[in-house]
């Protein structure tokens, strides 16, 4: 039973939230001779780390349209943390079968679930193709948020007249509450406090998102087991009752005074009543922001990427070195920055992202910089999408003398004075670190990061290479909270990883980055809110997007769109 001490519930896999995605198609190509076509859209998504394509659903079938408005929606589990690839297959149906196979294809479409959102109103339009030479139509998606999933529940729970387990006392009771899984499996979603030497405990109040405790679905079984607390992390078995989030929100009421049962006295037992009750004592839910609610309201994510330079990486020119081009891979630089910025750029407008290089000698006169950028434009350090980001970084590797030390202050502040000018909540900046050893300005990069933390902005760390990365961990405020000079952080910004805990051992590449990404972007959305939330901001209503109807140009666009980025432009 020590699993059960050792629950963190932020490593327990609940998605973002739910998102509904509605579809309409326009100028559809027509293969009926005598009526239109009757269209369908059947959704594939994509296996995380694999090419494989699984049929996700299907819409209903419209009969003799070429501009279907479809009723049936796709419900999505939303984590922003993960690239969620998604394909559109439309086709007119013709048969009554289900085979694909006996339907004409009409064109299909391929996106992501963070596109669909990070677009102004969430509103995304795409143009249909996969027929050589012919013109498909367009295809739109809307999205939007399921309501019940920006709920949190506050509840608090007793007991009376529990099973006495301890010898030379009572017994210590905690509960421990799980969501039941599609499967029959169950996850552990919370732990409560430990209550010492007692039958007749009470609980102190807990805030859970509903999410968590039934991942939106109100009649799902919430099982509860009740443990006695041993030291050595044998804990007891008191016993256990389900639940539903349906029936706690009656709140406190006969419907609420739970049986604990233990199965196993109540078969060796043929006067066992139960192990004792418990008793729920108050429920209540709110709802609150969420990271899609800012999204949606125009928030844009600033994406600034920072890479090392210094001696200790190697040449170059050799295998050996971890900036080495290989013909036939990505060195750990290059997958480190495409993993992370594949994700994030979903979420930036203009996909201009400013890109720096730390720790080397610039041409032509040998000066060392810790914020050059790698465009090498001084105005303007801005590259157009990731792709633009990593061939930015390969020709710097091939102008730029590999150098020292290893300062990472300098970039902080440099994001950092631009996050400070735009504090309103319309912009979030994300700075990507990529290094290959230890911090040569620690005291300056821990004052960088208290600094920061007051700021909209995250910090993510990824080590490449063998080396120990022990002092990075003091950056990533998990344990302790980084401080300088006597003030600590205002929140936790920074979070760091080495990358070789994410490498796959069957040298699959895709599963590798999927895996970095997962790890290093899950905490970015609750960062997000936690700034907001100091700072009092709320989200803005949801950009409005032209909706069009079927008589419509299929050019219809979003006529607001967000407020200008402020970039960096000064290394």
């Amino acid at each position: 039973m020590a699993t059960i001490g050792e629950f963190d519930p932020l490593n327990s896999t609940v998605p973002a939230t739910k998102i509904e995605v509605t579809v309409s198609c326009r100028n559809l190509l027509d293969m009926d001779t005598f009526s239109k076509s009757d269209p369908v859209v059947v959704l594939y998504v994509q296996g995380l780390g694999t090419k494989e394509w699984r049929e996700f659903g299907r819409t209903e079938v419209i009969d003799n349209t070429l501009n279907p408005d479809f009723v049936r929606k796709f419900v999505l589990d939303f984590f922003f943390e993960e690239k969620q690839n998604l394909r559109f297959d439309v086709y007119n149906v013709d048969t009554r079968s289900s085979n694909l196979s006996k339907h004409d294809f009409l064109g299909q479409m391929f996106c992501t679930l963070g596109e669909i959102i990070g677009s102004t109103g969430s509103r995304l339009e795409r143009t249909l193709s996969g027929i050589p030479g012919k013109k498909c139509g367009t295809i739109i998606f809307t999205a939007e948020e399921l309501s019940n999933c920006r709920d949190i529940a506050t509840m608090q729970f007793c007991a009376n007249k529990l099973d006495k387990k301890d010898f030379f006392g009572k017994s210590d009771p905690f509960l421990v509450f799980y969501r039941s899984n599609e499967d029959g499996t169950f996850t552990i979603c919370h732990k409560t406090e430990v209550i010492k030497n007692n039958l007749n405990p009470v609980w102190q109040s807990f805030t859970i998102p509903v999410r968590a405790l039934c991942n939106g679905d109100y009649d799902r079984t919430v099982k509860v087991d009740v443990y006695d607390w041993d030291r050595d992390g044998s804990h007891d078995f008191i016993g256990e009752f389900t639940t539903s989030y349906r029936e706690l929100s009656r709140g406190q009421s006969q419907f609420n005074v739970y049986e604990v049962l233990n199965p196993k006295k109540k078969g060796k037992k043929k006067k066992y009543i139960n192990s004792g009750t418990v008793t729920l004592l108050s429920f209540k839910v709110e709802s609150e922001c969420t990271f899609v609610d800012f999204i949606r309201g125009g928030t844009q994510l600033n994406f600034t990427v920072a890479i090392d330079f210094t001696a200790s990486n190697g040449n170059p020119s050799q295998p050996t070195s971890l900036h080495y081009m290989s013909p036939y891979q990505m060195n750990a630089y290059a997958m480190a920055l495409k993993a992370v910025g594949e994700i994030v750029q979903d979420y930036d407008s203009d996909k201009l992202f400013p890109a720096y290089g730390f720790g080397a000698k610039l041409p032509p006169d040998g000066k060392i910089s810790h914020a050059f950028p790698l465009n090498s434009n001084t105005e303007d350090p801005n590259c157009v999408g990731i792709e633009g980001v990593l061939e930015a970084y390969f020709q710097s590797l091939r102008t730029v003398q590999l150098y020292g030390p290893t300062n990472f202050a300098p970039v902080i502040n440099q994001v950092a004075r631009c996050a400070a000018e735009v504090t309103d909540g319309s912009q979030y900046f994300v700075l990507l670190m990529i290094t290959d050893g230890v911090i040569s300005d620690m005291a300056q990069t821990k004052e960088a990061v208290v600094n920061a933390s007051s700021l909209p902005m995250s910090i993510i760390i990824v080590g490449v290479g063998p080396a120990e990365f022990d002092a990075m961990e003091e950056l990533d405020g998990d344990e302790v909270r980084v401080s300088s000079r006597g003030r600590f952080a205002e929140r936790d910004i920074v979070q760091f990883v080495p990358f070789r805990d994410y490498i796959d051992r069957s040298g699959n590449q895709v599963l590798s980055m999927a895996r970095l990404a997962k790890d290093v972007l899950a905490e970015i959305p609750d960062q997000l809110l936690s700034f907001m939330k100091t700072r009092g901001i709320e989200p803005r209503p949801p950009l409005p997007a032209t909706s069009d109807s079927p008589s419509m140009s299929t050019t219809t666009t979003a006529t607001t769109t967000p407020a200008p980025k402020q970039r960096n432009t000064h290394a």
